[in-house]
């Protein structure tokens, strides 16, 4: 750890605040990259969900370049993706990944939302939702590579349909207005009007029993969700919040998310 950096503990979680965006993007991909490792030093296969975001971009670029993973043996999934865009679309999530990481490096297994029944209307959701449960259901997920929403949201867990007790493994959610902006926000579509309503999402009970989990969450427009997460009061209003419970994950942060970890360790 460098000496810009600072640690602190928020019930379960571990918080790391990093100098810059840069610095936290190594980071984060050195500990996924360890962990992938480790893992794959034990058992024959690794199954991963990964977050597709602007905010991942460092994270990714750093894992891509990590030695000694044995991709091959790694089973990819995603997090969520629209519904409602078109196959081509370079906003889709799944394009986002075979760019920044899959295409890279080759994982054994990809299971890309939409691939097999394309989520042109929201009819088509309920079935690929069933579909992509009963992959994730052949066995369970050692590690969620992922970020935090503008609204607090861990994947497209928004507010309005966060549940902690979720029954379902992945679902059909309407995108609230706020996480709709946070991707105009991101420079990924022109206007808010641009932006599809819907989306297929991993549920958070999906996410959070998950072994080990790495979020990376840089710059000022996180800045209201980490001051939540930080406050350790869980609640759906900040889904994230849900992250101080689990006892195998790290929240990486930079100094214009998070100005100061000072008195945050409870």
């Amino acid at each position: 750890m460098s000496e810009t950096e600072q640690t602190a503990v928020i019930d379960r979680l571990r918080v790391v605040r990093h100098a810059s965006r840069q610095s936290l993007g190594i980071a984060a991909g050195d500990e996924i990259a360890s962990i992938l490792r480790q893992r794959l030093a034990e058992q024959p296969q690794v199954r991963v969900v990964f977050a597709a975001a602007p905010s991942q971009n460092e994270t990714l670029e750093r894992l891509c370049a990590a030695d000694g993973i044995d991709w091959p043996r790694v089973v990819a999934f995603h997090m969520d993706e629209y519904v409602g865009l078109a196959a081509d679309a370079p906003q889709r999530f799944s394009r986002y990944l075979c760019k920044h990481l899959f295409d890279r490096v080759s994982p054994g297994r990809m299971h890309l939302i939409g691939r097999e029944h394309p989520l042109a209307t929201q009819a088509d959701a309920a079935g690929e939702c069933e579909r992509y449960a009963g992959l994730l259901a052949e066995r369970p997920i050692d590690l969620v590579c992922f970020g935090i929403g503008e609204n607090g949201h861990i994947a497209f867990n928004d507010p309005p349909v966060a549940d902690f007790q979720d029954p379902l493994a992945v679902k059909p959610v309407e995108l609230d207005l706020t996480c709709r902006q946070q991707q105009v926000n991101d420079g990924c579509f022109a206007s808010l009007a641009d932006v599809p309503t819907h989306a297929v999402t991993l549920t958070i009970p999906t996410l959070i029993n998950a072994a080990r989990m790495v979020c990376a969450v840089p710059g000022p427009t996180k800045r209201q969700a980490v001051e939540g997460v930080l406050a350790g009061v869980v609640s759906t209003a900040c889904p994230a919040t849900i992250l101080t419970r689990h006892p195998g994950c790290t929240l990486h942060v930079d100094a214009e998310s998070c100005p100061s970890l000072a008195g945050a360790e409870r």
